[in-house]
């Protein structure tokens, strides 16, 4: 009997040890999760009754009070880090004032004027020399020309015979238009699909047979003959025909066209273009002629003449290749102007000599010519604008539109420099404005004070103090006459560490008046206000600057707490498995003495002691 009940309390006390292991999982959670304490409740304080899970929630808790004052420091250190990341970013700004105002270029600056920009345009760099020049231009510079000769196709038509000729697909100049068109002041109807035959019947038929027409194989040319003066066209006019025909007014009773009226088909390929010598290859399977020393191939059979002007006009060749289909012929014009010709051969095969560019009249570019300051003698440029290289004017460059006389002037910059020094005091006023906002603390309606973020922080002093010493007054030894910025009108605010502009008409008379000490004030290479800010800021934000290293505490600050804190955590954490073992220890040991109790008793009731 005894034995059974040895074995019965020992079996409860295992199973509540294994209930309270459970309960430990629970007991070991965040004092933060309101559901593992509530489970906690429901296993822990079997035995003793006692609810010993939040007990160690509150006593984990507690352990962790410190976490609440290091974040607060670690977010302290974040929002500084952050103001200091702002103010090196303001710095750059500034810094990159700094540059401009150091640079040569600033200074040397230009701007330039024409006395008459319909003769001419000028233009200026930097470090161009100041004053007037005057121009006279006598002669524009032109780019060479090669015009083909004309005739080059075949004629209309083979014939006088033109009844089977088309006027919509006939080969005019230029594609005819359906519509009326007038003779003597009679309205003749055409239609593209018309025979050419067909019109000139219209024209007879309108006129009365006043006016008749005919073709002319051998010229290629169209004729109206009357017995009196033809009139020819009207303002209501809807169709080209005359002009597609190249029929003009010419006072008399006999109109032909103005030239032949044939002309090459370039975009079918060359065999059929019309031409009246027909393109070839020679012995080659492919033609080759070259352009001023270029060359250009072909294949006659499946090229047409506009895939080579298209290949002559993207090659080096320098020259723009086209098809005149009014005068029917070709042409090539210099890329340049200048007096320079253009020079071509046919190396296997006839294209040059077919489409009558070989046998063309070759117009010579002219040069630019014009005298300088009234001298007598004559310059040259190949160009239309006159640059150093025929003028001997450093920076200056002239480009003429058309002959006559042109001033020239040339100014320094003033008004970039202005520019230039109103940006500076700007990023300069920001910078220091930015810093002034985070020191200064903030008072609440209750008369609650809340210290700026950057209040009291030295780095921050000295950059304030280190700008507003380093920026007012020149260095030493500048031997100009300008060594603050009072002498440019600038003034500075002591209240604020600001600088202001007050007196822009003082900055600008130093500038027409004195540039040269203006430019020594801001870039002397040793004692100049631009370099001496430049090189602290250099330092101040480098590798081992004081913002740089102050930045750099910051993170490591941050880094120590956050270090703190996971140390922390990680004693809480074996604080409470500590705990949870032994209130777990209490609750077996509770368990197994009110399991002998229970024994006694029976024992007790039953008589067996």
């Amino acid at each position: 009997m005894s034995t059974t009940s040895s074995v019965s309390s020992s079996s409860s006390s295992s199973n509540l040890a294994s209930i309270l292991a459970a309960g430990d999982l629970a007991a070991t959670g965040s004092s933060t999760t309101s559901s593992t304490a509530s489970s906690a409740q429901t296993v822990t304080g079997l035995a003793s009754g006692m609810d010993w899970s939040t007990v160690i929630l509150e006593l984990a808790d507690a352990e962790r009070a410190p976490e609440t004052k290091w974040k607060e420091e670690q977010a302290t250190l974040t929002t500084q880090k952050n103001t200091f990341s702002t103010i090196a970013t303001d710095l750059a700004t500034l810094q990159t004032d700094l540059t401009t105002l150091k640079s040569s270029s600033l200074w040397k600056g230009t701007t330039s004027a024409s006395s008459n920009s319909s003769v001419a345009t000028v233009a200026s760099t930097s470090g161009a020399p100041t004053g007037s020049n005057t121009f006279e231009i006598t002669q524009l510079a032109t780019a060479a020309t090669m015009v083909g000769t004309s005739k080059i196709s075949t004629a209309l038509a083979a014939s006088s015979d033109v009844s089977g000729v088309t006027i919509g697909t006939a080969g005019f100049p230029t594609a005819v238009t359906a519509g009326t068109f007038t003779v003597n002041g009679k309205q003749v109807t055409v239609a593209t699909t018309d025979s050419l035959q067909d019109v000139f019947d219209a024209i007879a038929s309108a006129t009365d047979n006043a006016v008749t027409a005919s073709y002319n194989a051998t010229t290629d040319k169209i004729t109206l003959k009357s017995s009196s003066r033809i009139t020819l066209g009207s303002s209501t006019d809807t169709s080209n025909f005359l002009q597609a025909a190249k029929l003009y007014n010419n006072a008399s009773a006999s109109v032909s066209s103005s030239s032949a009226l044939g002309r090459v088909n370039t975009t079918v390929t060359m065999t059929g273009a019309d031409l009246a010598t027909a393109v070839s290859t020679g012995s080659s399977a492919t033609g080759e002629f070259t352009l001023n020393g270029v060359s250009i191939s072909y294949d006659a059979g499946s090229d047409s003449i506009q895939n080579v002007l298209d290949d002559i006009n993207s090659s080096a060749a320098g020259v723009t290749a086209a098809y005149d289909s009014v005068n029917n012929r070709f042409t090539l014009t210099n890329s340049s102007t200048g007096d320079v010709g253009i020079s071509m051969q046919d190396v296997t095969g006839n294209f040059l000599a077919a489409t009558g560019l070989a046998s063309g009249t070759l117009t010579s570019g002219k040069n630019l010519l014009y005298t300088l300051n009234g001298g007598t003698q004559q310059l040259v440029s190949e160009s239309n604008t006159i640059t150093s290289d025929s003028s001997g004017i450093t920076g200056l460059s002239v480009t003429a539109l058309a002959t006559g006389s042109v001033t020239a002037t040339v100014s320094r910059d003033t008004s970039s420099i202005s520019t230039a020094i109103n940006k500076f005091i700007t990023d300069y006023n920001a910078v220091q404005n930015y810093i002034s906002t985070e020191q200064a603390n903030a008072t609440a309606t209750d008369g609650t004070v809340t210290a700026g973020t950057l209040n009291g922080d030295q780095t921050a002093n000295s950059i304030v103090s280190n700008l507003r010493s380093l920026s007012y007054v020149a260095g030493p030894g500048l031997t100009s006459a300008i060594k603050t910025l009072g002498s440019l009108g600038i003034d500075s605010n002591g209240r604020n560490n600001t600088i202001t502009l007050s007196d822009s008409s003082t900055l600008d008379d130093a500038l027409t008046s004195n540039l040269s000490a203006v430019e020594s004030f801001f870039s002397d290479a040793t004692s100049g206000v631009a370099t001496k800010l430049n090189s602290y800021i250099t330092n101040l934000t480098g590798t081992n600057g004081d913002l740089t290293n102050h930045q750099t505490s910051l993170t490591q600050q941050y880094g120590n707490i956050a270090t703190q804190i996971t140390n922390l955590e990680t004693k809480i954490t074996s604080d409470k498995a500590l705990w949870t073992s032994e209130f777990t220890a209490m609750e077996v040991a509770e368990s197994q003495t009110s399991q002998e109790l229970t024994y006694l008793s029976q024992q007790i009731s039953n008589g067996s002691l």
